[in-house]
């Protein structure tokens, strides 16, 4: 499994999963385009890439305006001398309850989590087809697209919808030569869930680290997930390996969700 010398775009790349996945995939051998909203952090990543031995570039970038996202691809690809692969990762969490959801949550998390996929998707496959080779597509979903959790409800609807698009790209540009996969992480030591936690603590009133801790307790390999996990899993994708796969969402969780 390699993807040595592939020219390769994350978003969401400045912290978290993001960061896990760059730096796997440069000790792989990959170039790569590191696009985020957070410039500051993006550049403590790039030179975290670059001592790796490896080309590195990066493209601050709402990924909610699809404008930037096609800038960005562009960028990578002039940067970068090719363009082989995007990891569709960038996303944000929502914890609320049903009944307290408001036109604006929705609007600002369905730009994120669900526009800014779509606008990856088609930059993506827009310059695999103008460059005339295959290309490889890789979104972030999630355990939660494949069951919905209380207080997560409107989160769970965009990772499910991250399935769907997932599935609808494989299909239409199957005859490109693109495949399009998504990972599905589970309970990730990240500052998500260090957010994730803190918004169940006011609304439940459990004590701070006890919702994380309840659902680390659950997974079946017994530890919680690192980006490092997640990262492994991407790399395959990345990969040429990988190439008689597409639409899939695989789960990445250690033993929680089966499916």
């Amino acid at each position: 499994m390699s993807v040595k010398d592939k020219a390769i775009l994350v978003t969401g790349a400045s912290q978290g999963i993001g960061r896990g996945v760059a730096l796997r995939l440069a000790k792989d051998g990959a170039n790569l385009a590191l696009v985020d909203i957070k410039a500051d952090k993006l550049e403590a990543v790039k030179a975290e890439v670059e001592a790796l031995g490896v080309k590195a570039t990066t493209f601050t970038a709402d990924v909610s305006n699809r404008d930037q996202v096609f800038a960005a691809v562009d960028h990578a690809e002039r940067e970068l001398g090719g363009f082989d692969v995007i990891i569709n990762n960038a996303g944000i969490a929502q914890v609320k309850p049903l009944d307290d959801v408001r036109p604006e949550d929705l609007e600002r998390i369905y730009r994120i989590n669900i526009d800014g996929v779509v606008w990856g998707i088609q930059a993506a496959a827009s310059k695999f087809r103008a460059r005339g080779h295959k290309g490889k597509i890789i979104n972030a979903s999630s355990i939660a697209g494949h069951d919905g959790f209380a207080l997560l409800g409107v989160y769970s609807a965009t990772k499910f919808a991250v399935r769907a698009l997932t599935q609808a790209a494989a299909k239409e540009y199957a005859s490109h030569q693109i495949t399009v996969n998504a990972y599905c992480p589970g309970i990730v030591g990240t500052d998500m869930w260090v957010e994730i936690d803190e918004r169940f603590s006011e609304l439940t009133g459990t004590p701070k680290g006890e919702t994380y801790k309840k659902y680390v307790d659950g997974i079946a390999l017994g530890r919680a997930q690192t980006p490092d996990d997640v990262a492994a899993l991407v790399a395959f994708l990345s990969s040429d390996d990988s190439d008689y796969i597409t639409g899939q969402a695989i789960l990445t969780d250690g033993g929680i969700v089966y499916r």
